[in-house]
C-alpha cells in the first residue's frame, strides 16, 4: 500500500519520496498535483484517485489499511465520480439552504463557477488552479448589473465564497472527503461607497422627478431604510401617534429581527399627504393609464430618467441609506441608537455608511492646552 504523486506534466504516478517526476518536473512542491492511493486485494492492484488533498488522501488510505486489517468490505471513496453540476443541483435542494432569504441570489452565484470551471468536473479534481483560472475568466465577462463595464472583483469574491460554502455542505453532508479550494484567498476589493447625497442635489432630483417618485425619495433621504423596505411599506407599519415605523422580522435584510425606525418631522407632514386606495394597504402608489392607484414593483426606469436630467449619473439608489445614516450621526445621535434604528449589528458595517466629509473635519476640536503651550513657545522665540 503507498500514497503516490501524479506529475501534472506526464501524468506518471510516483512515490512521496520522489522529489523529481521521471520527465523532469519537480512534483514536491507543485501546486497542481493529484493524489493517488495504492493498494492490493486478493493478489489484484487498486489504485484511486482522491484530488489534490494530501489530508483527503491520508484520510482515505488510513481508512482502506483498517477496512483490510478488520477484514471488512471496501467502501469507493466519497465523491470521486461526483461532478459540480450534480453537486450544485443536490446542493440547491436542501431545506435549509432553499428556506435561506438569499436563496435566489445564491442560484446565481454558485452556477458562474460551475458554468466556468466545468459542470462535468469531479469535484474531488478541483484545484486552486481552477479559481484562478475562474477569475481570470469571469474577470473578463461584462457586468450584467453596468453596461460597458467588467465583472467587479467583489462580484467574483461573493461567488467563490458560495461555491466555497456549497463544498463546505458537501464535506458536512459526507458527499465529499475535504473541501479542496479550501484555502482559496479572496481578491482585494474596494466596494464602499463614499457618496452622500447633499440638500441641494436631493432638492434637484426632486424637481426633475414624477409626483409618483418624490415621497420615495424623500423617504429614503430621512430615513435609514433600504429600498425594499420602502417600496413594500404599509399603513399597518406606520404608528403616526407614537412616530415610528415598525417593520416585522420577515420584511428585513436578514429575516430574523424586526425593528423600530423613528419618524422624521418631514416624513411625518409627508405621511399625512399622501393618497390611499381602498385596493391596497401599501403607501406608496402610482397612478396607472386608467386612472387608479397601484402599488409600486419598481421604478428604475423612472429613477434613472431623474438622476440623468439632474446631472447626478454618479449616485445609485443605496446612496440614500448612507446618507440618512450620516446625517443622523452629524445630528448628535450616538451609533447605538443608529444602528438600532438602521439594522446594523456590527459597528464595522455601521461605518461604512458613517460616511466623514470636510464639514466633519472642519469641526475637530483642539487640546486647549496644546494650544497654549504653542503661543507661549511662540512668544518666547520673539
Amino acid at each position: 500500500m503507498a500514497l503516490l504523486i501524479e506529475c501534472p506534466n506526464c501524468k506518471n504516478r510516483n512515490s512521496l519520496k520522489n522529489l523529481i517526476c521521471k520527465c523532469g518536473k519537480k512534483i514536491r512542491k507543485e501546486s497542481n498535483k493529484c493524489y493517488w492511493i495504492e493498494y492490493y486485494i486478493d493478489g489484484q492492484r487498486k489504485r484511486e484517485r482522491i484530488g489534490h488533498s494530501k489530508l483527503a488522501a491520508e484520510n482515505r488510505f488510513r481508512e482502506v489499511q483498517t477496512a483490510k486489517v478488520e477484514g471488512r468490505y471496501i467502501k469507493n471513496v466519497k465523491g470521486v465520480k461526483l461532478t459540480l453540476n450534480e453537486l450544485r443541483k443536490w446542493y440547491l435542494s436542501l431545506s435549509e439552504v432553499r428556506n435561506l432569504s438569499t436563496y435566489n441570489t445564491l442560484l446565481s452565484r454558485v452556477a458562474h463557477p460551475v458554468r466556468i470551471i466545468g459542470e462535468s468536473k469531479y469535484a474531488s479534481s478541483l484545484s486552486l488552479d481552477d479559481i484562478e483560472n475562474y477569475r481570470l475568466t469571469r474577470g473578463q465577462e461584462e457586468s450584467c448589473w453596468s453596461k460597458n463595464n467588467k465583472v467587479t472583483a467583489a462580484t467574483i469574491n461573493k461567488e467563490i465564497s458560495a461555491f466555497k460554502s456549497m463544498l463546505n455542505f458537501a464535506v458536512k453532508y459526507g458527499k465529499i472527503e475535504s473541501n479542496p479550494i479550501i484555502k482559496a484567498a479572496k481578491l482585494k476589493d474596494d466596494n464602499v461607497r463614499q457618496r452622500i447625497i447633499s440638500q441641494n442635489e436631493l432638492e434637484n432630483l426632486l424637481s426633475f422627478s414624477p409626483v409618483h417618485l418624490k415621497p420615495i425619495l424623500k423617504m429614503a433621504y430621512y430615513e435609514p431604510m433600504r429600498k425594499e423596505e420602502i417600496i413594500g411599506l404599509t399603513w399597518d407599519e406606520i404608528d403616526l401617534q407614537s412616530n415610528f415605523i415598525r417593520l416585522s422580522a420577515n420584511r428585513t435584510k436578514g429575516k430574523k429581527n424586526g425593528r423600530s425606525i423613528p419618524i422624521h418631522p418631514l416624513i411625518k407632514e409627508m405621511l399625512y399627504s399622501l393618497p390611499r386606495s381602498i385596493t391596497t394597504n401599501r403607501v406608496f402608489l402610482y397612478l396607472d393609464k386608467q386612472g387608479r392607484y397601484r402599488p409600486f414593483k419598481g421604478f428604475s426606469r423612472s429613477w434613472n430618467r431623474v438622476r440623468k436630467l439632474a446631472g447626478l449619473n454618479d449616485v445609485v439608489f443605496h446612496d440614500f441609506r448612507h446618507t440618512a445614516i450620516t446625517n443622523m450621526r452629524k445630528a448628535g445621535n450616538p451609533p447605538s441608537v443608529i444602528m438600532k434604528a438602521s439594522g446594523h449589528k456590527t459597528m464595522s458595517m455601521f461605518l461604512r455608511y458613517n460616511l466623514v466629509d470636510d464639514e466633519d473635519l472642519r469641526s475637530m476640536k483642539w487640546n486647549d492646552e496644546s494650544i497654549e503651550m504653542g503661543n507661549r513657545v511662540r512668544e518666547s522665540e520673539n
